[in-house]
């Protein structure tokens, strides 16, 4: 990942699954791309803000990964990450970003990332990166057999089939348009996904197809790592809430989050997500989640929500 000033992280190709007329992914040439301000110092200026009205807390992690990975070798990629939610973000302001080079060694390297706004941190990052090299030794759990991803149907299709009810609520109608209206920059395909409509108490797990909207491509590999830390911070919430089918959270904010990356993979091309959540209790829940792709674990996440 070559350090740059505002410009785009990489140059894209023209190939894409989108069909919109500019094919690049908005994860690509807004919400994870930095300007650079001085070295080891970015500003990021794009917020996709959600209903909340707060910074997307996986936008935050996303941008720390893309400023630690500015600050390293190119043959250096990243295998895990560690941060902490400080404060709320403001979506007024720009963020930045400022990377202290705890270690430089021979295959490994340590990131620190500090997230600012008003002179005050809202997420304090760490990441490990290290060069890839063969293993003698590897075993993986077996992904679960699901539905392809060609005869599911995306989380907005399956809102447009609600909102074709004619019994539909007022207030349900509203709020499902407004989700709509959000244009998220990654793409969902639920499995089994529940029914709002029934109410029932489910175990709380969930499995979703998942990619990046647009096109990243293979010309920079760290970048689609960058895009899972965006996208491990989405959905995780409403997974927990799945056994309290009639229960509205009146405010929800991340803690802390932890992720490993296994192998390389494409986030512009589907993932399967897994996500449960095994524990819920004094104000707070607790989960983990992984994603493959072709078979293979790419990379496992534990994230921490509290509600207030």
């Amino acid at each position: 990942m070559a350090e740059a000033g505002s410009e785009s992280l990489q140059e894209s190709n023209p190939e894409a699954h989108s069909s919109e007329p500019d094919l690049r992914s908005v994860l690509v040439t807004s919400v994870l791309n930095l300007e650079k301000l001085d070295t080891d110092l970015y500003r990021g200026t794009h917020h996709w803000v959600p209903r909340t009205r707060r910074l997307f807390g996986g936008q935050i992690v996303g941008q720390a990964l893309v400023a630690a990975a500015h600050s390293v070798s190119e043959h250096l990629f990243a295998h895990s990450l560690h941060c902490y939610f400080v404060r709320a973000g403001d979506p007024s302001v720009p963020v930045l970003y400022q990377v202290e080079r705890s270690r430089d060694g021979r295959s490994f390297s340590v990131r620190s990332v500090k997230a600012i706004q008003h002179g005050q941190s809202i997420l304090i990052l760490q990441a490990s990166f290290h060069s890839q090299q063969p293993s003698p030794l590897q075993h993986q759990f077996s992904m679960p057999t699901v539905p392809s991803p060609d005869v599911l149907l995306t989380v907005e299709e399956l809102i447009q089939r609600f909102l074709s009810k004619p019994d539909l609520a007022d207030n349900t109608r509203q709020g499902l348009n407004k989700f709509l209206a959000e244009e998220v920059p990654i793409e969902i395909k639920p499995i089994n996904p529940p029914d709002s409509f029934r109410r029932v108490p489910l175990e709380p797990k969930a499995l979703f197809w998942v990619r990046a909207r647009g096109f990243i491509g293979p010309g920079d590999m760290k970048l689609h790592r960058c895009v899972a830390a965006y996208v491990s911070d989405y959905a995780f919430l409403g997974t927990a809430l799945l056994p309290f089918p009639s229960y509205r959270s009146q405010f929800s904010a991340s803690l802390d989050h932890a992720m490993w990356f296994h192998s390389t993979f494409r986030a512009d091309e589907w993932m399967l997500y897994e996500v449960e959540s095994p524990w819920a209790g004094a104000g707070a829940v607790e989960g983990s989640s992984r994603a493959g792709c072709g078979g293979r674990t790419v990379f496992w996440q534990l994230p921490a929500l509290k509600k207030e």
